[in-house]
């Protein structure tokens, strides 16, 4: 798929870390872009430095995607690309104990649930809704109407201790994306994902310094934490690769995550 003035695309998770990167890389290539999150302060002010428009929108909601969409369409048009990035991620262990009385606690279903809501679910809900206004698009170059790159996480392989619900969101994300990419053959539509390392995101730029470093020394090669612009690099090229369909790649400088 060529990249221009043509193309409009939407990015979940859009106002900071990797959708906030994708967003301008795409941007920075002509692509009229939408930016879907709840964060409408910045949301707002990253749609409107790189020319694009933001809708405020939580993908555990059917009408609040709808209202997203329409909105993105009324103003660019049925986008031919969708990213999701959106996403949430804890720490709880399956059973673990209380560090002062020894009792012995279950992992909370409904904070199981929402990681598996926003994850997975809320990533299901945005690609089937962007791919049915894909589906009606006149088809470009080998038949292709659109492209969808989903995020997942090196947590769908290795997942450590107290990912049980992060590690099996993302391997949904994972195991879905050939399945869908195959129910989208007729359309003209593609389907891959990105499984990011350790990355220079907000949530991880609160940390000490010190546990920043522990994370990235315990990447291969380069020995530091990926930063955004470089998942940025690679939706962008799955974008433009109309013969990648159905596959991932892991972004993550060949680490494997220990247990802890």
């Amino acid at each position: 798929m060529k990249l221009d003035s043509n193309i409009a695309a939407v990015v979940t998770g859009g106002a900071s870390g990797l959708g906030e990167a994708t967003a301008r890389a795409l941007a920075a290539r002509g692509v009229k872009v939408a930016i879907f999150d709840r964060n409408a302060d910045l949301g707002e002010k990253v749609a409107g430095e790189i020319g694009g428009i933001f809708c405020e929108v939580d993908v555990t909601s059917d009408e609040a995607v709808d209202a997203g969409f329409a909105k993105a369409r009324a103003a660019h048009g049925q986008e031919r690309i969708c990213v999701n990035c959106a996403g949430v991620a804890n720490a709880v262990k399956t059973v673990g104990r209380d560090k002062q009385t020894g009792e012995v606690k279950r992992y909370p279903i409904h904070q199981f649930e929402l990681v598996i809501g926003i994850n997975l679910i809320g990533t299901f809900r945005v690609l089937a809704a962007s791919a049915a206004g894909m589906a009606d698009l006149e088809p470009l170059e080998d038949g292709e109407k659109g492209v969808i790159v989903n995020t997942a996480s090196v947590a769908a392989q290795d997942g450590q201790i107290g990912q049980a619900a992060y590690s099996a969101s993302k391997a949904a994300v994972l195991g879905m994306a050939l399945p869908i990419a195959r129910d989208l053959m007729g359309e003209g539509i593609r389907v891959n994902t990105i499984l990011p390392g350790v990355f220079e995101t907000p949530m991880v730029a609160m940390m000490p310094q010190q546990v920043k470093d522990a994370l990235a020394a315990q990447v291969p090669f380069p020995k530091r934490l990926g930063q955004p612009e470089e998942y940025a690099r690679l939706a962008v090229f799955m974008a433009e690769n109309s013969y990648l369909n159905g596959e991932y790649v892991r972004l993550d400088g060949a680490i494997r995550m220990a247990p802890r």
